[in-house]
């Protein structure tokens, strides 16, 4: 049978299908890049991503094919749509999907997990070592590592196998881990700790992008509000048992704890998860090679952002914020990201997040939303069990119990927004929607009172949990629907180092604006009590270690304290509004283009 005249046309999945059999090459070769994100300009309304530049393409190399507008139905769709990947391998399904995602929700809830539980262990292990100074090192040594490698775990999995830089990483992090286990000394910790931050620094990031290979489009949001949600859990369970561990056992199965989980993780991962195929590798020079992974770019962020967050971790504490060596570092950090920068644009591609990337809206609005949320989020959870202690009396343990609702909500919405998205398509209004929540929630929260009941206390923080939750993986999911599949790892690597990057800088900040405010709350409603023989005692011991006649003014005092960093969650969560109102309104499904024969 002739073929007839060429027609095109762009049709939505709510047409029924007529696709004619001779044509079913056509059909794989242009779904599989259907895939990949067709076409991603940027757009100021909601729009699907048409494809419409690879539909011409498939034009011109399939003759006497057509484009018609006869469409795909949700339930007509070829397998290629959902089965097949970029590299034209079949997604991972039933079982063998099952365990690949077990595995991904295990080690992010495993670095969760390592961030929570540490907390709880830190006052039985400088009692351990009689280490009191170093107390500050068995947490930044992790976060220096962690966040100033993050964006090059990004170039790794870009051009090496996705499936071993991912086992490499969690296999890092098992050696921090055992090595904090059996540390003779406090160095040994610090050293260890430096070394799981290594690995956690691909950790995360990497989970993301598995799930890119493994889950088509259409269905990921549900999945990454699976994985997102293990954070929320590892929140709840850290202090739990961190608290069982120091008190029944050792602090030491606070990081045993991590081996079992790991193991799974890496076992599961390297049997289960088919590695995706990548073009072979032009010939090229080790010098060309290195320059692909920026040394330049990397020799200068790392130290910049060891130098902030060295600032962040002596400024108010160790040493004066006006103090020589804090002015030092952060002017330091200054200049270094300024040339950072510059060499960002002078090497382009070859650059650590090249131009390109991080000139699309989607980017770098979801980059302003992960920072803020991720500022907003991890000073809550630091701040909020503080009060409980410090105002309302709980022990450490039911502190944390009382902090469940805020935890539990983030954890439902995020897995009702990831289904919702699945569903519907766009994530924007969740972002939108999670933005209003979470200013809404926090603001309400600088309102507690050492009077204010259990019901209010509850309520403001399901309402700060669900706006967490409705938008924390949702800049996830963005960057992947606009990216080239081979673009996606430094996406994804820049969404997680800014959520990383907000959270720390905040917790900072929020420290210092508690610590002033409670001076000066001190000296006004307990005149006569010396602010530092309060900074002294610690939240817990308030209750039972400040005389009787200055009780109620230091209660008083660390209320009005505790609510200030309340507000400052609060701003960061109005500052996600820019983000979320920003980002480009793409749907994760997409419309369909058939070949066909009139």
């Amino acid at each position: 049978m002739a073929a007839s005249k060429k027609a095109a046309s762009i049709v939505d999945d709510s047409e029924a299908p007529t696709i004619a059999p001779s044509s079913s090459s056509a059909i794989t070769d242009l779904e599989k890049d259907e895939n990949q994100r067709s076409v991603r300009e940027p757009s100021s309304g909601p729009e699907e991503n048409t494809g419409e530049g690879r539909a011409e393409d498939v034009g011109e190399k399939h003759n006497g094919l057509a484009r018609t507008t006869t469409g795909v139905s949700k339930t007509g769709s070829s397998l290629e749509q959902t089965r097949t990947r970029e590299d034209g391998s079949e997604y991972p399904t039933g079982v063998k999907l099952g365990l690949i995602m077990l595995a991904l929700c295990l080690s992010v809830f495993l670095i969760a997990l390592d961030n929570s539980i540490i907390a709880t262990a830190i006052p039985k292990i400088t009692d351990h070592f009689h280490s009191l100074d170093d107390v500050g090192w068995y947490g930044s040594a992790y976060l220096l590592t962690t966040a100033s490698l993050q964006l090059l775990f990004g170039k790794f999995y870009s051009f090496f196998s996705i499936k071993w830089v991912y086992l490499v990483a969690i296999f890092l992090f098992e050696l921090g881990s055992l090595i904090c286990g059996v540390a003779p000394t406090s160095t040994a910790l610090i050293v260890g700790r430096a070394i799981a931050g290594v690995g956690s620094a691909g950790t995360f990031s990497g989970a993301l992008i598995i799930l890119a290979h493994s889950v088509p489009l259409a269905s990921r949001p549900l999945y990454a509000g699976a994985i997102g949600s293990m954070y929320g859990i590892a929140s709840v369970a850290g202090p739990l048992l961190g608290g069982v561990f120091t008190d029944e056992v050792t602090w030491r199965w606070c990081f045993y704890i991590n081996l079992p989980i790991g193991a799974i993780t890496i076992v599961v991962i390297a049997i289960f998860f088919p590695d995706p195929n990548r073009a072979k590798p032009k010939d090229q020079t080790w010098a060309e090679r290195i320059k692909e992974f920026d040394p330049m770019g990397t020799a200068i962020f790392m130290p910049a952002v060891i130098c902030l967050l060295l600032a962040l971790q002596w400024g108010g504490t160790k040493y004066d914020w006006d103090s020589g060596r804090i002015i030092a570092l952060l002017v330091i950090f200054g200049i270094f990201i300024i040339v950072f920068l510059g060499i960002q644009w002078w090497q382009q591609e070859n650059a650590t997040v090249p131009p390109r990337i991080f000139k699309k809206r989607t980017v770098w609005s979801g980059s302003i939303y992960s920072f803020s949320v991720g500022a907003a989020f991890l000073s809550s959870v630091y701040f909020l069990p503080i009060w409980f202690q410090a105002v309302k009396g709980a022990t450490a343990v039911h502190s944390g119990i009382m902090n469940l609702p805020m935890l539990i909500s983030t954890v439902v919405m995020s897995l009702i927004a990831g289904a919702l998205v699945t569903a519907f398509g766009y994530y924007t209004p969740f972002m939108i929607a999670g933005s209003i929540f979470m200013s809404i929630g926090y603001g309400l929260t600088s309102t507690f009172e050492p009077n204010t009941r259990s019901p209010v206390w509850i309520g403001y923080q399901i309402l700060a949990g669900a706006g967490c939750g409705f938008g924390m993986q949702q800049p996830m999911m963005a960057v992947q629907t606009v990216l080239d599949i081979k673009d996606v790892p430094t996406g994804t690597a820049v969404i997680v180092f800014l959520q990383t990057l907000g959270g720390a800088l905040f917790v900072s900040i929020s420290q210092n604006v508690f610590t002033n405010k409670l001076v000066e709350f001190v000296r006004d409603y307990a005149p006569g009590l010396d602010p530092n023989v309060v900074l002294a005692t610690g939240a817990t011991s308030i209750q039972k270690t400040i005389p009787s006649q200055f009780l109620e003014g230091v209660t008083l005092a660390y209320n009005d304290a505790l609510t200030k960093t309340f507000l400052v969650s609060a701003a960061m969560a109005t500052v996600s509004i820019v983000g979320s109102s920003l980002i480009e309104w793409k749907s994760v499904k997409g419309k369909k283009v058939e070949m066909a024969m009139a």
